[in-house]
């Protein structure tokens, strides 16, 4: 009896013990941003995504697990020969990602190894095809050249290159110092260019201030004579009608009694001057009867008026 009890304690430990077996091969927890191949006898099956799954204990077996998340792999330094025949040292980084487990297992023995070395050999030949001074100032257009052409050769082996960044470009001593050479009298140049443009503006600026005052000099000189020959024709007009209001006013005046009695002294007056002048120069005028009367007055004053300026002619 108690064999007996022993026998089947023992056999169902040993199912238990099986079932606990089978239940873990048969079981796979696949992680988040993996993928587990199976395979069947040794030739593929299927391939397990993220999550809870089952394959047949002892028949199928994982026969890889593929990452797939983006990795970053360091590309080794190497030389490259550019366009205008400078070798240069460059290294880079490669980020890439496994979008399909399945050619990623059996497209290729080692994917991360593959794609690092055709990353060198495509970094080789996009430097060929350019010049040193493009290296520096098209390094985007290097990468990107570098990610297509990576992308077009790694299809085959389910692998994505996301990005291709150049760290170093090293040319040679000698190179080094031909290009500091260079810039520096490409600095001096510019100096050169920009002290010459200074000068140039400095020069212009003058000319042009001169220029602006020898206009504004001419428009006041201008400005004056305008003036100065306004003020002269005003002066004349207001002289020549004082006078004419003089002459009016004379005029007026002379029309009345009183006016004549003014004038005709005035004439006395004027002949008396005459006569005066007369005697100073020592001439010899014969005046008519009846020159003391008033009126004969007069006319001997304008005779003799007329005298004088006949002979002062």
């Amino acid at each position: 009896m108690d064999i007996a009890l022993n026998y089947l304690f023992s056999y169902q430990a040993f199912l238990l013990i099986l079932v606990v077996v089978l239940l873990k091969t048969s079981i796979k927890f696949v992680p988040q941003n993996r993928a587990y191949i199976i395979s069947r006898f040794g030739k593929y099956n299927t391939t397990l995504e993220a999550g809870l799954n089952f394959i047949f204990p002892f028949i199928d077996t994982v026969a890889a697990d593929r990452s797939l998340k983006e990795q970053a792999e360091d590309v080794p330094e190497q030389s490259a020969i550019t366009k205008d025949n400078i070798t240069l040292s460059v290294d880079g980084v490669l980020y890439f990602r496994v979008v399909d487990p399945y050619k990623a297992t059996y497209g290729v023995e080692n994917y991360t190894f593959a794609v690092k070395q055709l990353a060198q050999t495509t970094m080789r030949s996009e430097l060929g095809k350019m010049e040193l001074d493009k290296t520096f100032e098209e390094r985007d257009l290097l990468n990107t050249n570098i990610v297509s052409a990576l992308n077009d050769a790694a299809a085959p082996w389910g692998v994505q290159v996301l990005r291709y960044e150049l760290k170093d470009i090293n040319p040679p001593n000698s190179v080094l110092d031909a290009m500091e050479q260079q810039m520096k009298a490409e600095r001096l140049k510019r100096a050169q260019i920009l002290e010459s443009e200074g000068d140039r503006q400095a020069a212009i600026n003058r000319a042009e201030g001169e220029k602006q005052s020898i206009v504004l000099a001419a428009q006041a000189e201008k400005e004056e004579q305008i003036l100065k020959a306004q003020g002269e024709a005003e002066a004349i007009i207001q002289v020549a009608k004082a006078d004419a209001e003089a002459i009016e006013t004379v005029g007026k005046a002379a029309a009345t009694e009183d006016g004549q009695k003014a004038v005709q002294l005035d004439l006395a007056k004027s002949a008396i001057k005459a006569k005066e002048q007369i005697a100073k120069e020592g001439s010899l005028i014969l005046l008519p009867d009846g020159s003391t009367e008033i009126g004969n007055v007069v006319a001997q004053a304008m005779a003799i008026a007329n005298k004088i300026g006949q002979k002062v002619d």
